[in-house]
C-alpha cells in the first residue's frame, strides 16, 4: 500500500491546529540492549554520518555498535531518574507548560504534542496521531535553537517520509531556529544571573554548544555562525568583557577535525593558567541531558579540577523556568499567524454550514 489509511471523516468536523515539540531522542532505558537500537538509528541517519555507506556501515556493525553501547549505558545510568530519561522528562513536562501558556493567549483550541527524532516516541507516530485528532495545521518545532543540517535538517526529512505517505497531509509549517530570538537570549541571561545572584561570579563563563564536523561549515551549514551569535548576544546581555567569556563545542565523535575550540581541553587549559573558577552553560540545549547533566557537570568538572583548577559550576538548561515557556510560547505564536485569527465559535459556525451543505448533497452522515 503506498498510501497509510485516513482517519475516519465526518462533515461538519472543526480542523484543529497543532504544534509539534521534537527533540534529539534518548534509549528506553540505561542498559546495552535498549542503546543498541537507539544507536543504530540514530547513526544510521545520512544527516548526522555523511560518510558513504558502503564505508560506514562496517565500522557501525563491526566495531560501534558491539563496543559503544555498554560504555553509554553506564553513563546513561547515571544521570537517570526515577521518572525516567531526564531529557524525555523535560521535553514531556516542556509540552505540558506549552500547551496551558498557549491556552491563556489563544482562543483557538490547540493541540500540543512532542516527538524524539531518535526513540520514542517517533515522529510518525505523533505526527499520525495529532493528524487522526483533528490537526489540519501543523507547526514542527525541532527544539534545537541554532540550526544545523544534522539536527534541524534531520527533523525535517523525518516529517517529509511520513507526510508523503500521507493521501492528505495537513498544512505545515517550520520552525528552522531562534537563536537570536528575544525571549531565548534572555531566558539564558536570566538563569546566569540568578545563578551568579546565589553562587557569585567565576572568573571565566564558557558557553559550550554541540560540535558537529568541521567540513560541514566548508560545505554551507550555518550552525557556526549561529552559535556565535547566540553566544555575541548573551555576553552583551550580561554586559561581559570580551576576556570574561569564551565559546567551546563539545561532544566529539570520531576522529576528524570538529568545530574548535573544544570544550574540556579548552577548560584544561584554563586551569593550567591559574584560572580559578569557571561557570558552563550550555546554550544549545533546552533541555538537561547526557551531554550536560554527564559530560559537563561530571567528565568536563573533574578534568578541570584534575588540571588545577579550584572550583567548578554547571548552570542548567531552561528545562520548566516560567521565563523560557513564555518565550517558547512567544516563538510558537510568532509561527501561527493567520492559522489563529478566526475564533473558534466562527469556525464552529463555518463547520456545522458545511456539514449541512454536504447532506443536503447526499453525504452519508
Amino acid at each position: 500500500m503506498r498510501y497509510l489509511p485516513e482517519p475516519p471523516f465526518r462533515h461538519g468536523t472543526v480542523s484543529r491546529v497543532g504544534v509539534l515539540l521534537v527533540n534529539l531522542g534518548t534509549p528506553a532505558a540505561p542498559t546495552s540492549e535498549a542503546l543498541r537500537p537507539y544507536l543504530q538509528q540514530f547513526l544510521s541517519d545520512p544527516r548526522v554520518i555523511e560518510i558513504p555507506r558502503l564505508l560506514w556501515w562496517p565500522i557501525l556493525h563491526l566495531f560501534i555498535l558491539t563496543t559503544r553501547p555498554r560504555k553509554s549505558a553506564q553513563k546513561y545510568a547515571s544521570i537517570w531518574t526515577p521518572e525516567g530519561s531526564p531529557l524525555l522528562v523535560h521535553t514531556q513536562r516542556q509540552a505540558t507548560l506549552l500547551k496551558g501558556y498557549l491556552g491563556e493567549r489563544t482562543r483557538t483550541p490547540l493541540l500540543v504534542d512532542y516527538a524524539m527524532r531518535y526513540g520514542v516516541p517517533s515522529i510518525e507516530t505523533t505526527l499520525l496521531k495529532m493528524k487522526a485528532a483533528g490537526c489540519g495545521r501543523l507547526l514542527i518545532l525541532p527544539l534545537y535553537p541554532q540550526y544545523a543540517a544534522s539536527s534541524t535538517g534531520s527533523v525535517f526529512d523525518a516529517v517529509a517520509d511520513t507526510i508523503k505517505r500521507l493521501r492528505n497531509p495537513p498544512e505545515l509549517r517550520f520552525i528552522k531556529h531562534f537563536h537570536d530570538h528575544p525571549g531565548y537570549i534572555a531566558t539564558l541571561a536570566e538563569s546566569v544571573r540568578a545563578h551568579w545572584a546565589a553562587h557569585g561570579r567565576p572568573d571565566r563563563l564558557i558557553m559550550s554548544f554541540h560540535g558537529v564536523p568541521r567540513f560541514t561549515l566548508d560545505k554551507g551549514d550555518p550552525y557556526h555562525c549561529e552559535c556565535q551569535k547566540t553566544a555575541r548576544l548573551l555576553a552583551e546581555s550580561l554586559g561581559l568583557a570580551p576576556d570574561a567569556w569564551q565559546l567551546t563545542f563539545q561532544s566529539r565523535f570520531g576522529r576528524a577535525e570538529w568545530l574548535t575550540p573544544y570544550t574540556q581541553p579548552t577548560l584544561e587549559a584554563l586551569a593550567r593558567q591559574g584560572v580559578g573558577r569557571v561557570d558552563v552553560i550550555c546554550p544549545g540545549f533546552l533541555a538537561d541531558c547526557l551531554e550536560t547533566l554527564e559530560e559537563i557537570a561530571v567528565e568536563a568538572k573533574t578534568a578541570f579540577l584534575a588540571a588545577g583548577g579550584r572550583e567548578f559550576h554547571y548552570i542548567p538548561c531552561p528545562n520548566e523556568r516560567p521565563d523560557w515557556i513564555r518565550a517558547l510560547a512567544d516563538i510558537t505564536l510568532g509561527q501561527l499567524s493567520g492559522w489563529l485569527d478566526e475564533a473558534p465559535q466562527a469556525l464552529a459556525r463555518e463547520a456545522q454550514a458545511s456539514r449541512t451543505r454536504a447532506l443536503a448533497l447526499g453525504a452519508a452522515d
